[in-house]
């Protein structure tokens, strides 16, 4: 199986998780802007646990290599800001826009589209920004592992902990 059909197949798994973990639907969006309900957080939150440990096992089995690239604050900020107002304007981020489009919800496609023409701007803009706001305040390839000067199998059940105690809190909260 070549690596376009594993991503397919990956893709259609993960829509399916956003679906089945309702943070598609519209009020899951609205709640998560206004910090009432944490719905998205808990699950992005553990994406990034199975993410971190399906990565670090892929690259402890010799299946892929772990190539960060590197942090510029000024590029994380501006594509924050951006990223921010297009899911406070649409009520989608990339992937529940898909998601949404996929449960027969069209008006995310206006969202799709807006990420295409963001897209296309970028890939424009992308010779002056190079030498302008991609490189302010490049940091280096940098990991969380690295940064703690720790391994990262001692970082993940670490994070875990920390995820754990998070999601206590929001259901003692009701979010």
């Amino acid at each position: 199986m070549n690596e376009q059909w594993l991503g397919l197949i990956t893709g259609i798994c993960f829509g399916a998780l956003l679906q089945q973990g309702r943070v598609l639907r519209f009020e899951k969006q609205i709640g998560a802007m206004l910090l009432k309900d944490m719905t998205i957080m808990k699950f992005m939150m553990s994406a990034i646990l199975v993410g971190m440990v399906g990565i670090h096992l892929a690259v402890a089995l010799g299946f892929a290599q772990l190539s960060p690239k590197a942090t510029q604050i000024g590029a994380n900020v501006v594509g924050g800001i951006l990223f921010g107002l297009g899911w406070a304007v649409m009520g989608f981020c990339p992937g529940t826009s898909v998601g949404a489009v996929a449960e027969g919800r069209w008006h995310a496609l206006f969202a799709i589209a807006g990420m295409l023409a963001g897209a296309a701007l970028y890939a424009e803009a992308y010779p002056y920004l190079e030498k302008t706001l991609l490189v302010f305040g490049s940091l280096g390839k940098l990991t969380l592992p690295g940064v703690l000067g720790m391994s990262a199998w001692a970082v993940i059940p670490a994070l875990g902990l920390i995820f754990i105690l998070v999601f206590v809190f929001f259901e003692k909260r009701g979010l």
